[in-house]
């Protein structure tokens, strides 16, 4: 019995070595597959770079490949899908037997900076350090590297699921933060106003860190930064989808719901019929939805709590129904803040969200012939916003983050301040609200209100500029005089608030070339191109002014 065991396991680890020693040729054809299937029945996907753009970096891996080692082409591999910016397309590093190993550490970012949030108990004296540097290059020169084999959907997708690759020694090596691939790695480190190195040595291959929504929970094998003597809400109960709590002395009812999920004892239309029937018999004043760990889920389980949502008339008004979204708020989960947004009278806050408004989603695996890797690749379209609405994310009418203090002493700024808000008259939608009183031809009332909202600190997370210079292009770009002669009264009341926007002159000269007012063209033209010099506008600018006869 010994000895068949004992031919069973060289048959395994002769099997194992031949695929670690997959020939670089092979290696070359994997590469080309990949690149032939993309073409083919993925072409969709270039929407963020082009087929031209993926092709280069293609052929520029394809050369270096004989080159490189294992790990460095796997990386490369990564590189090219991280192409498309979508989080749901990507290539997982644990997959054997190209396993990645991992550092015992889990990094988060702050408002104040990237900390050791958890690590294993034999570096106690990391936990809860800010890190500076990373093998004596600078922790935002080592983020920069690796950012290109993370599968950004945008910078908050990044920060909340991309910073932790600098756990693996083999993208680090890869990406040329270390010179040679090793399993020891130094951390310069802040902590207590002192500032010193502390070296890591990998987890054994096939063990990784111990997350859970992004956090490393304390117990006998690692420690957590934050004060364990209390638990804040929002990190209450992890071991359950979504949980209630009646805050009397607020008059709140605060749930928290960290996955599109349904819970084996109650559904998700249980638990929200369950939880508004509370705040429709209870004397709740607020009822505040905490979204910020939700990585998403099965998507046909948000119709019911959007419908449970709209009917609950006493709570689905401005000021009472509140969402705090966040940094890891993603997938399925952005597709429930979009129909939130859509249908009914929430109010948004924390950070923005890790999804695109609308995005590819869902993936498939395709397995690569030769070293039969699998890469995700998104098939999917998941639009809940018209095309114009489209998006990087939904951003928080109320913007709240939180220092790493306020994390290792329990505090939660973001909750308090939706405990807090209570200002009356606010718009959550500002923009909309603008755009209403330009239809009904409230141009008076419209004066008075856009310079003051501007003004109100309130309304600092609305990029009024952006987006009535959006407004004013879709006017432009329909072509038809009217509408092209609005669009010239929206850019001219533009500048009049942001008479230093370079973009906003740039459109006005467009929209004068159109209805021939080459004059005034011109002047418009010269004024983007004095402001911006040598910037993207300025180089726009110049070209229309060379074509203006």
């Amino acid at each position: 019995m010994k000895k068949i065991f004992f031919i069973l396991s060289m048959l395994l680890f002769f099997k194992l070595s031949a695929q670690e020693k997959l020939s670089k040729t092979k290696w070359q054809e994997d590469l080309r597959f990949i690149q032939t299937t993309i073409h083919k029945e993925y072409s969709f996907l270039f929407v963020k770079t082009t087929k031209e753009d993926f092709d280069i970096e293609v052929e520029k891996l394809y050369n270096d490949i004989p080159n490189l080692q294992e790990h460095e082409i796997i990386v490369g591999f990564s590189r090219i899908v991280s192409l498309f910016k979508y989080g749901h397309t990507y290539i997982s590093f644990h997959q054997k037997p190209f396993e990645f190993s991992q550092f015992p550490f889990n990094l988060y970012e702050f408002n104040d900076g990237i900390y050791i949030q958890g690590t294993h108990k034999n570096y106690p004296e990391a936990i809860g350090a800010k890190v500076i540097a990373i093998e004596g290059k600078s922790i935002s020169e080592v983020l920069k590297a690796i950012e290109p084999t993370v599968e950004v959907e945008n910078s908050q997708y990044f920060k909340a699921y991309g910073i932790n690759n600098i756990r693996y020694p083999e993208v680090l090596h890869a990406q040329n933060i270390t010179n040679t691939l090793q399993n020891k790695v130094t951390l310069t480190l802040e902590k207590n106003g002192k500032i010193f190195n502390q070296s890591f040595t990998a987890l054994a291959k096939g063990e990784r860190v111990p997350t859970h929504r992004g956090y490393v929970k304390q117990n006998e094998n690692w420690l957590d930064a934050r004060n364990q003597s209390t638990t804040p809400l929002y990190l209450k109960h992890l071991d359950k989808v979504y949980f209630s709590k009646y805050l009397a002395k607020e008059k709140v009812m605060y749930v928290r719901h960290s996955r599109i999920k349904d819970e084996a004892k109650e559904s998700t239309k249980d638990f929200y019929a369950r939880v508004l029937h509370e705040v429709a018999t209870n004397d709740t004043e607020k009822l505040i939805i905490d979204l910020r760990l939700n990585g998403g889920g099965n998507n046909y389980l948000n119709k019911d709590v959007i419908k449970s949502l709209i009917k609950a008339e006493k709570i689905n008004k401005i000021g009472k129904l509140f969402v705090i979204i966040g940094k890891r708020t993603f997938s399925a989960c952005q597709n429930l803040v979009n129909e939130i947004d859509n249908y009914t009278n929430v109010i948004f806050v924390g950070e923005p969200t890790a999804e695109n408004i609308n995005f590819w989603g869902d993936n498939r695996p395709v397995k690569l012939p030769n070293s039969a890797i699998n890469i995700s690749l998104s098939y999917l379209w998941w639009q809940d916003k018209p095309a114009l609405e489209n998006a990087d994310w939904i951003a928080p009418s109320v913007p709240v983050t939180m220092s790493f203090d306020e994390y290792a002493n329990n505090q939660d700024p973001v909750l308090q301040a939706a405990l807090n808000f209570n200002e009356k008259d606010f718009k959550p939608k500002p923009m909309d609200y603008i755009v209403s009183l330009y239809l009904s031809g409230q141009s008076q009332k419209l004066a008075e209100e856009l310079p003051k909202m501007i003004q109100n600190p309130l309304y600092a997370f609305c990029n009024f500029e952006k987006e009535l210079i959006k407004i004013g292009n879709l006017l432009l770009q329909s072509g038809r005089v009217p509408q092209v002669q609005a669009s010239i009264q929206l850019f001219s009341m533009v500048l009049q608030l942001f008479p230093n926007s370079a973009n906003a002159h740039k459109y006005l000269g467009e929209s004068y070339i159109v209805i021939g007012e080459t004059k005034k063209a011109k002047e418009a033209l010269k004024k983007a191109i004095s402001i911006d010099t040598n910037g993207k506008i300025s180089k726009v600018a110049k070209e229309m002014l060379d074509n203006i006869d």
